[in-house]
């Protein structure tokens, strides 16, 4: 969403710094999810929808003065994003319910800066409806994103303008039925010239907790799950689904390490909020008929999907809707590709119905090994915690056996719900998994093994 000056601003203001420190040892039970948050991360991937006015004007922010009479989507299809989502494997969608630019995409009593003053389909439209309704019938969770930044509401800048956001969000939690994932930024972006909103966020926070209580709530620094870091795709390494809220940076301090510990979590955090990682399949969030000839490859989203889903966090993947209303063909397409590319990849489980010989070996350390009873040939390891009881892992080692003895295949730290470990394709007999160090008493993973190579 180009939000990299946006999101500082927020991390210097409100969000807490995560501290990512080397690994203590353990003081208490690890922390674990809500019910909530477990579902939302085994979801692995979501799609954004980004679209608005800005998909009339080809612009990327708004300045909130775009006359609504250019917002007219004439083939609108929300079940048609629904089922790309779904041919993507995908399992939720979220969308701009209110860009930047502050139009929303719903009729709404606070402005009329809104779909119902546009032309489609003579001012009585309602895109959050369509796309909520059609995320339910294609068994979609359906997430909204209500942009605190608003350049058109002539109250920002001012306390009242808590008031006319809390307004908007009451009405998009309780006109749509269950919302699974509301998203923030902290967008504030008008510079040092410009109007600067205070938010409230304990009273946003605590409202959506009151009208959607199961809905996860996602911000930079939560509370239910964190921004990675970055918008390029790549969830840090390690990824600890842990943080520590206490560690509260001063306003006007550098962003700089909340950033790094964003990107990271915290060994010894006290709260659940896992990483998500949010990502466009174009250069761009909201679509630019520029960028059709630029949307990302198979081979790229495959590593991004490694290096976010593979790294213990949940994926966010932007595809824009055409100002037809519609998500491009070449959009479709690649995400279908890259689902049967995914697909192939993870299609057959070489551990099958093998035992996973499961050893402790102290109070932070175990070995799990599988007997393949013959030669196999494999390049990706998939590795998954219970995240139920908790995230423990802190370091491991990967070994085969071959016909020359054991090799190091590689290293890695953090596990959580997947890492996803690629290498040279090998000749192995035994699989051995080594747990080098944990914050608690390692549990038994579930290992799997593939065919696939390296990257």
């Amino acid at each position: 969403m180009s939000l990299t000056l946006s999101r500082r601003g927020f991390l210097l203001g409100a969000a807490g710094a995560l501290a990512s420190g080397g690994l203590r040892a353990a003081a208490r039970a690890p922390v674990t999810p809500s019910a909530a948050q477990l579902a939302w991360q085994r979801d692995a991937l979501s799609l954004f929808v980004h679209f608005g006015v800005n998909t009339f004007t080809d612009r990327e922010w708004g300045d909130g003065r775009e006359d609504p009479a250019i917002f007219n989507p004439v083939n609108l299809d929300a079940r048609q994003w629904a089922r790309a989502a779904r041919a993507a494997g995908a399992r939720a969608m979220i969308l701009t319910a209110k860009h930047h630019d502050g139009f929303c995409l719903f009729p709404t009593a606070t402005t009329q800066h809104s779909v119902a003053a546009s032309p489609w389909p003579r001012g009585r439209g309602d895109v959050v409806r369509e796309f909520t309704d059609a995320c339910r019938a294609e068994g979609l969770r359906a997430g909204l994103y209500c942009s605190p930044w608003d350049r058109n509401s002539p109250v920002y800048g001012s306390p009242q303008y808590n008031d006319f956001y809390c307004a908007q969000l009451t009405e998009l939690l309780t006109r749509y039925g269950d919302i699974d994932e509301m998203w923030f930024d902290g967008a504030n972006g008008e510079g040092p010239n410009g109007r600067h909103q205070v938010y409230d966020w304990p009273r946003i926070f605590g409202l959506v907790r009151r009208l959607q209580p199961n809905a996860v709530i996602f911000s930079d620094a939560g509370p239910d799950a964190r921004w990675c870091g970055n918008e390029n795709g790549s969830a840090g390494d390690p990824n600890w689904a842990t943080v520590d809220p206490a560690a509260v940076p001063e306003p006007g301090l550098s962003g700089d390490n909340v950033i790094e510990d964003l990107q990271h979590g915290d060994s010894d955090g006290r709260v659940w909020r896992p990483a998500e990682v949010d990502v466009s399949i174009r250069p761009g969030w909201f679509h630019h008929a520029g960028e059709d000839a630029q949307v990302k490859s198979v081979d790229a989203l495959l590593d991004i999907w490694f290096g976010s889903v593979g790294r213990n966090a949940k994926l966010l993947l932007n595809v824009p809707p055409t100002r037809a209303g519609l998500l491009h063909e070449t959009d479709v397409a690649r995400l279908t590709d890259w689902h049967t590319a995914r697909q192939r990849l993870f299609a057959e489980d070489l551990v099958g119905g093998r035992r996973v010989q499961w050893h402790a070996q102290g109070p932070r350390r175990a070995v799990a090994e599988i007997d393949f009873g013959g030669v196999v040939h494999a390049g990706i390891v998939r590795l998954e915690e219970d995240i139920a009881r908790g995230q423990r892992v802190a370091a491991y080692t990967l070994a085969a056996l071959d016909d020359s003895g054991w090799r190091t295949l590689g290293h890695g730290s953090t596990i959580g719900a997947c890492k996803l470990d690629r290498f040279t394709p090998t000749a192995l007999r035994r699989l051995r998994v080594t747990v080098d160090d944990a914050i608690a008493a390692p549990l038994p993973l579930r290992v799997a093994l593939y065919a696939g190579g390296a990257a």
